[in-house]
């Protein structure tokens, strides 16, 4: 069980979604903001983040943008800095920003610069955010982070292609796996969501973008009961 925490935040939860100005992240924001979350919408180019949170939100109160780029150590740190001096809180932290669905690609002649480009955002991008969050989550009551994976990741049904997508998510997988596991006693539920094939800008085509991003809010708000160290898709578990 848990350790009790003490000293807990007062206010709504707070949300910080990375890569949050288009497409899934976007939608997640709008999810969690109407579930009475106050969400950082995290994105790279801050007029791009102030324009989605004012379209979101007009009044300004529910959704705050916040520069943010996942694959720049300083940029991670000023974001850190300003939600804890600002909100003083983080109750739930959904690490959703990633590049380069390298469909044109194959693992025996992938440009590796590229390989590196994309483990940079989607996996070590992923691993700033936790570790830069992780003593604000911690003092939150119920704490969850979700790693917006993709069945491309799945080692099971791997048979070749998009070698730089699919091996950074395989990674992103692995790290939840890890951090679940160490952070289990501390009452922090840390799961894998692919939201599946999306209309988004990346996915090119699928299935409206409200149903994917409904996945990843359902792991956004599990019960302190709820699992962890699990790849899921809509509820529903995936073979990693």
């Amino acid at each position: 069980m848990a350790a009790r925490r003490t000293g807990t935040p007062q206010g709504p939860p707070v949300a910080v979604v990375t890569g949050a100005n288009r497409g899934i992240g976007y939608e997640v924001a709008r999810q969690l903001a109407d579930r009475d979350h106050r969400v950082v919408l995290g994105s790279r180019d801050l007029a791009k983040g102030r324009a989605a949170a004012g379209r979101l939100d007009p009044g300004g109160t529910r959704v705050v943008p916040v520069q943010l780029d996942v694959a720049d150590a300083a940029s991670v740190d000023a974001m850190a800095e300003w939600v804890t001096r600002e909100l003083g809180r983080v109750d739930v932290l959904v690490n959703n920003a990633a590049i380069l669905y390298d469909s044109w690609a194959r693992a025996r002649t992938a440009d590796l610069g590229e390989v590196q480009r994309a483990l940079d955002t989607n996996l070590f991008g992923a691993w700033r955010v936790t570790q830069a969050l992780l003593p604000l989550l911690e003092r939150s009551p119920h704490p969850r982070i979700v790693n917006v994976s993709s069945e491309a990741g799945s080692l099971q049904g791997m048979t070749g292609g998009t070698p730089a997508y699919a091996v950074s998510k395989a990674a992103l997988n692995a790290l939840t796996r890890l951090l679940a596991g160490e952070l289990r006693g501390r009452g922090v539920l840390v799961n894998a969501v692919c939201p599946g094939w999306t209309a988004t800008d990346m996915g090119g085509g699928g299935r409206p973008v409200p149903e994917g991003a409904a996945g990843v809010v359902w792991a956004a708000t599990l019960p302190d009961n709820g699992p962890t160290g699990g790849f899921f898709r809509d509820g529903r578990a995936v073979p990693w």
